[in-house]
């Protein structure tokens, strides 16, 4: 009997699985290439599941649970690439039998693909974690800050003897939030130059 606990770390109901040409030398995937994209190969349900040998993606029927594929996740050499021309559409790379296939999977929403992307960040860190637990604590990816802005030189704050500090009265400024923040920087990024592609048609 397999008592092994299985854990959800994201579900989304349906999306759309795209059969792709081979990838360019030197050069990304592009979901404009795939054909028709009201057309997809394949549309149902997508998980990604936790358990203690590892993370797997699962793609399977939205009623009967029927298997359509499965990716092993691994964060040393991670199974999905995102396409250069959409936030919504990926490149997964899926295993069966010792066999290896790509497909292109796309989400109707973005945020549905946002959220996608921060479940396997996620377990991406809590696996870096559990590898090295004494350099976590001083890591920025553990620690929430981003490693791709480099460290600068401390600075003392503290108040010398006869400086003095004022408060702002609020009300008078509005920081703008972290989410709308990353909104902000998304829509910047998939905007900028790039024609936007439509939606996954959702199932009538």
């Amino acid at each position: 009997m397999d008592d092994e606990i299985e854990s959800i770390l994201y579900i989304a109901r349906e999306v759309s699985v795209y059969k792709i040409p081979p990838m360019k030398a030197n050069e990304g995937h592009r979901a404009n290439e795939w054909g028709d994209l009201s057309q997809p190969l394949w549309k149902g349900r997508l998980r990604i599941m936790e358990r203690s040998s590892g993370v797997n993606i699962v793609f399977e029927d939205s009623q009967t649970g029927e298997l359509f594929a499965s990716a092993a996740y691994d964060p040393k050499k991670p199974c999905v690439d995102a396409v250069l021309d959409s936030s919504r559409y990926f490149v997964v790379r899926v295993e069966d039998g010792g066999r290896k296939a790509y497909i292109g999977m796309g989400f109707a929403e973005r945020s549905e693909s946002f959220d996608f992307n921060v479940a396997l960040q996620d377990y991406t860190k809590r696996w870096k974690a559990a590898q090295n637990p004494a350099s976590s604590e001083s890591d920025p990816v553990t620690q929430g800050e981003s490693p791709h802005i480099p460290p600068g030189p401390k600075k003392d704050y503290s108040l010398k003897d006869g400086q003095t500090f004022s408060i702002s009265i609020p009300g008078r400024s509005k920081p703008s939030s972290t989410s709308q923040l990353l909104n902000s920087s998304s829509s910047t990024s998939t905007s900028s130059g790039i024609p936007l592609l439509p939606p996954p048609p959702k199932r009538g």
